[in-house]
């Protein structure tokens, strides 16, 4: 047995727009990772530096850095570690996992340290088009693909001795060159991977800051990941290049088993899939469902990362999803522009979504489109078209919307086509650094007070009913949950003033 250091860097937010940067995703697929390394006979700790500390804010170059410093997490290493992997978590939280590996590596050079990819998040980006900046930080390897099966085998390579090992998936620098080999297999059988090691994890921090990604409604929640990858390829996301637009799962009758063991073992009955596409298989939904009514667990959950509406194929799909608790959906229509959506390749079907929208909220599930601006070749004449679009999704029963400005993740086929940033940091939902920035800003913030309007007009009832939501705490949406985010994050702000 060998004592093996996960780490979870600090969370990055934009100073000028804490509203739509800075969220917090728990490290669901680094618990996945840790409890992989667990049950192959290794003793694995964690060093969450944001969970460990969210409440601690420092000022850094244009952001706001929310966790330990990466002097205080690399001290929480012990010395017989013999490996510690950073977790490669967001783009927007590059510079914190440099300053990881970068102090980790000064602190104690003789440790392996391995920068981890995480290949299950639109926010990710591809460690492979960015290995210099790793290298360059201390890092002596990167882990891109599924970190499981590969991630123990780098591991009993150094274990052995073999410090340049031709794994798949693995880079490294020997002789002043870069060697990598791409992520040629993946996990064949998904149901034969342990649960995720939560316990490992300070998850009472993150259930006492009453947010999460997803729209928080109970005092406990958990992120559960039920497939992985996308079969879709869309030009401006970065999971095809992560997931090489492969889509696999986990069966339903795993899925409702794990969802059980959670429930039981950490009294969680809120869960949010953050899988980036989970309902593609639309058998397979309905049989997660009848699963979780055969066995009576009473819990909701949500689907909060987006999924792709077409794949819920009629209104009896919904019917069964609400009748086993789900109660949160976020689709993605992205444009409303026929020429935008063809050049994005991202077709979406709006007679459809709109009848699954109608059942869904007649059946009272809350739901999310989710649009994006500043694509290249974008005219005021398509944004406009994205307006309507949206109005139109908001008369069907759509509860909110959410708009974010397009950033050049690495690894996407967008990459390299906006140029303007100095550092991958900047590449967030909000990037000021772009030349359109204040036009495109401008027209975000138009757009979200029409929405405004739109549902006062259609879905009066559920607008006034928001502030209750923020007053108790018990979110139906993520609109009504980023103002309390954005003032608790404004409130420590100003408390981080006054102790200096």
């Amino acid at each position: 047995m060998k004592n093996i250091t996960l780490v979870n860097p600090p969370l990055v937010l934009s100073r000028n727009d804490v509203f739509t940067t800075g969220i917090v995703y728990m490290p669901v697929s680094l618990a996945c990772f840790a409890g992989y390394l667990q049950r192959n006979g290794h003793s694995v700790s964690v060093i969450d530096a944001f969970g460990l500390n969210p409440n601690r804010l420092r000022s850094e170059n244009g952001f706001i850095i929310r966790g330990l410093s990466a002097g205080e997490a690399c001290d929480k290493i012990a010395r017989e570690t013999s490996a510690v992997f950073v977790y490669a978590r967001s783009l927007a939280s590059h510079r914190a996992t440099l300053g990881i590996i970068k102090s980790c590596k000064t602190a104690n050079p003789s440790i392996p340290v391995i920068a981890v990819e995480n290949t299950q998040a639109a926010t990710s980006y591809s460690l492979e088009t960015v290995q210099e900046e790793f290298y360059a930080a201390g890092a002596d390897y990167i882990l891109t693909g599924e970190p499981e099966e590969r991630g123990l085998k780098l591991l009993e390579s150094l274990l052995s001795g073999v410090r340049n090992p031709s794994i798949d998936g693995i880079g490294f620098r020997e002789n002043g060159r870069n060697r990598y080999l791409k992520p040629e297999n993946c996990v064949q059988n998904l149901d034969e991977l342990p649960y995720p090691a939560w316990e490992l994890f300070p998850l009472g921090n993150y259930w006492d800051l009453h947010y999460a990604h997803g729209p928080l409604s109970s005092r406990k929640y958990l992120p559960v990941i039920t497939s992985r990858g996308c079969p879709y390829s869309c030009n401006f996301c970065v999971v095809p290049a992560l997931n090489g637009s492969k889509w696999r799962a986990l069966s339903a009758r795993r899925v409702a088993d794990e969802l059980a063991y959670l429930e039981e073992k950490f009294d969680v009955r809120e869960f949010h899939l953050e899988d980036v596409n989970p309902t593609v298989d639309d058998e397979r939904t309905k049989q997660i469902c009848s699963e979780i009514i055969s066995r009576n667990l009473e819990i909701t959950w949500k689907i909060c990362a987006g999924t792709k509406v077409e794949t819920i194929k009629s209104t009896g799909t919904v019917e069964l999803m609400a009748k086993a608790g789900c109660r949160y959906i976020s689709i993605s229509p992205e444009s409303g522009s026929e020429t935008l959506m063809k050049a994005m390749n991202k077709p979406f079907d709006t007679a459809h979504a709109a009848g699954i929208v109608q059942k869904a909220k007649k059946l009272g599930i809350y739901l999310q489109a989710c649009f994006v601006l500043g694509y290249p070749g974008e005219t005021a004449r398509d944004r406009e078209k994205s307006a309507a679009l949206a109005k139109t999704l908001v008369k069907a029963g759509v509860d909110e919307i959410a708009v974010f400005i397009i950033t050049p993740a690495p690894g996407s086929r967008l990459f390299g086509e906006i140029r303007g940033y100095t550092e991958l940091s900047q590449l967030n939902f909000s990037p000021s650094w772009r030349n359109d920035f204040k036009e495109l800003a401008a027209f975000r913030l138009k757009l979200y007070l029409r929405f405004l309007l739109w549902k006062l007009a259609f879905h009066p009832f559920r607008l006034l009913k928001q502030p209750l939501c923020f007053i108790f705490r018990r979110f139906n949406t993520k609109m009504e949950m980023a103002p309390y985010r954005a003032l608790h994050i404004l409130l420590l702000l100003i408390f981080a003033r006054r102790c200096k």
